[in-house]
């Protein structure tokens, strides 16, 4: 009994050590998003980010514009197919085209940033505008995409409608507002209600599409990126690699 009796005390102890342990552990704390139908209070903060984008932005004389093309191996975890996705092993490749504006007037937002790309199935047309003085407000961003069976000029020339908004705040979750399908072939959710949200967001995607002049820089500069892909293997390493011939003796008399 002796001996039975601290080993009990022993195994108490431990337990109440890995039970206060355990208690420690810093909950985790998942919030999930209604994108398809977001609340009221979330509705008017959308339309106010909105209304305060500058129409007639004043740039400053700085700029940058990126190129290149860029490789996905592995899908991301969180991207589940679906029953009928036929799913390829080979990577997926993009091509990408960003620019980066700074604006001069005090206003609420200081850099706008587009970026395009095109994997080949999809393109993707991106505008992010960053608050200058961020306290509830972080960044808003307005997204629209289309099929690859056109080409980047048809879809920037069509002014295609945005299809996602969000914006992202400080030391909350992100509000987001996008364009739903019908879960598993069935009807789409009525969002009739968010049509202005949506028409003020396309507007201001189109406007900004003039002011940055991306319906002709970005398909010149994809064709630029496409042309440097396209450069043979070997002629690089010709270029790189290969040894100049020794010069020639000179005869001697």
């Amino acid at each position: 009994m002796a001996f039975v009796f601290p080993k009990y005390l022993v195994f108490l102890s431990v337990l109440a050590v890995g039970c206060a342990a355990w208690a420690q552990q810093p909950q985790v704390k998942v919030n999930v998003l209604n994108v398809c139908t977001p609340s009221a209070d979330e509705q008017k903060e959308i339309a106010a980010a909105l209304s305060h984008v500058p129409k007639q932005p004043q740039f400053s004389t700085d700029f940058e514009i990126a190129r290149g093309r860029s490789s996905l191996t592995d899908a991301p975890s969180f991207l589940q197919a679906g029953p009928s996705a036929q799913l390829s092993g080979e990577p997926s490749v993009a091509d990408f085209v960003r620019m980066r504006r700074e604006l001069t007037e005090k206003a609420m937002f200081s850099t706008v940033q587009y970026s395009f790309s095109n994997d080949g199935k999809t393109m993707v047309e991106t505008l992010v505008l960053h608050v200058r003085d961020p306290k509830d407000l972080v960044q808003l961003s307005i997204e629209d995409s289309a099929s690859s069976v056109t080409s980047a000029a048809s879809m920037l020339a069509a002014s295609t409608p945005a299809s996602r908004i969000k914006l992202e705040r400080f030391g909350k979750s992100s509000v987001v507002l996008a364009r739903c399908a019908g879960a598993e072939g069935g009807p789409a959710p009525d969002q009739s209600a968010y049509e202005p949200l949506f028409s003020s967001a396309s507007s201001i995607l189109g406007n900004y599409r003039t002011l940055l002049g991306v319906r002709k820089m970005v398909p010149e500069e994809l064709q630029r990126v496409a042309a440097v892909a396209g450069v043979p293997a070997k002629k690089t390493a010709h270029r790189s690699g290969a040894k100049s011939a020794p010069a020639a003796k000179p005869e001697t008399k």
